[in-house]
């Protein structure tokens, strides 16, 4: 999503003297990615963004996958991860990974006391339940239920929840999130045919400029460490700025279902795309509406790639046992499809209220060791008829 957004006071001209009223010069940082040939903001601090007195190794962070077994359909029960006090950044628990994602979960019911910053790829964040904010570099973002939160690489940011159950779907990338590039113009505009438009897109609201001093930790994740930087100042610092990159979100109930006459492919409901790996929303909608229409999916092979699927609310109309927040995991290289019963209960149905957010990974997933506890021991077995 690239749309030029302005906030704060920034000199006319880029790379040029921009002072205070005291005469001292604002400092100046182009954030960028993909080298100086991708999407870039420019902002103007109080103090260079340098200037760390003391750090420090905070811990190794990398994640241990369980060993290789066998091809089958699994699920999970998010909703008994511990939901002990943490934060929205250090409570995660991550579910899946690999060499381009990382999916979890997490309960944030407390406000993180310290700044964190990802350095290995953008984070999107799915609001499951909560209401809140999010403070960064870039400026404020309200968050509510169904809200995807896109926070771009390398950006400064705390979290800070306002209710006490919340809930985030969590996707951690080692590249960029974007919206699909067929629903885009050679100019990066959306096109009519898309399920959302600009109008549903959301940057932040306020830039608020901290001229605290004291000492303000910045956690920052960089391949499989965690780092910790310690400034005298206070991070969020930004005067202005101007660009393309920034934290934004869209809502869930601002996308736009495509139907048909017959049963429409999962792409349809495709609402990002990343390096190897899609997005979908599966939102209420009309079903079907030829006359002879069976609304459920067709069984389907993911032939080069593994499907997630997490359970926000409804009935889920193709599956048997799965409730709000399962989040379940079908592999490439064997079919799935309707539970038994499904498609035939499904016939003459006009509407579906479910919604649920789907991940199409192009390489393959592996499980967290530890999260073999949440899992459903009998789901690879649910497809089987009565006898």
């Amino acid at each position: 999503m690239a749309r030029y957004h302005q906030m704060g006071t920034i000199p006319q001209k880029r790379h040029s003297v921009f002072r205070k009223e005291d005469q001292t010069l604002y400092r100046e940082q182009v954030m960028g990615t993909k080298g100086f040939s991708g999407i870039q903001s420019i902002l103007y601090h109080q103090h260079p963004p340098t200037q760390f007195f003391k750090s420090s190794l905070f811990g190794h962070c990398s994640i241990e996958f369980e060993e290789p077994s066998v091809l089958r359909p699994r699920h999970f029960y998010t909703d008994r991860v511990n939901k002990k006090l943490h934060d929205a950044v250090m409570g995660r628990e991550y579910i899946l990974g690999n060499e381009d994602l990382f999916i979890g979960v997490v309960n944030p019911t407390e406000s993180m006391e310290y700044f964190y910053r990802n350095s290995n790829g953008d984070e999107l964040l799915f609001v499951h339940r909560g209401t809140g904010k999010i403070e960064s570099i870039f400026g404020t973002l309200h968050y509510q239920p169904g809200d995807y939160l896109v926070i771009p690489i390398g950006t400064i940011y705390r979290i800070e929840p306002t209710t006490e159950d919340s809930k985030f779907l969590v996707i951690e990338t080692n590249s960029w999130i974007t919206t699909p590039k067929r629903y885009r113009n050679e100019f990066g505009q959306l096109l009519e045919h898309s399920p959302f438009c600009e109008r549903d897109i959301h940057g932040p609201e306020k830039l608020v400029t901290h001229t605290e001093q004291g000492e303000y930790e910045v956690r920052t994740k960089s391949g499989e460490y965690l780092h910790s930087h310690f400034y005298e100042h206070h991070p969020l610092d930004v005067v202005g700025w101007d660009g393309f990159l920034y934290p934004w979100k869209l809502n869930i109930a601002d996308f736009e279902p495509i139907t048909g006459r017959i049963h429409q492919p999962p792409p349809v409901h495709q609402t990002f795309e990343g390096h190897n790996f899609v997005v979908c929303s599966f939102v209420p909608r009309l079903y079907d509406y030829h006359p002879e229409a069976i609304p459920a999916p067709f069984y389907h092979s993911n032939i080069d790639s593994d499907e997630v699927l997490y359970y926000v609310e409804g009935n889920f109309m193709s599956r048997k046992g799965i409730q709000a927040e399962s989040l379940t995991l079908h592999p490439a290289g064997i079919p799935h499809g309707p539970h038994p019963g499904k498609v035939e209960e499904s016939i003459g149905k006009k509407e579906t209220f479910e919604l649920a957010v789907m991940i199409d990974t192009f390489r393959p997933l592996k499980v967290v060791q530890t999260e073999q506890q949440l899992e459903d021991g009998g789901y690879q077995y649910s497809w089987l008829e009565k006898r």
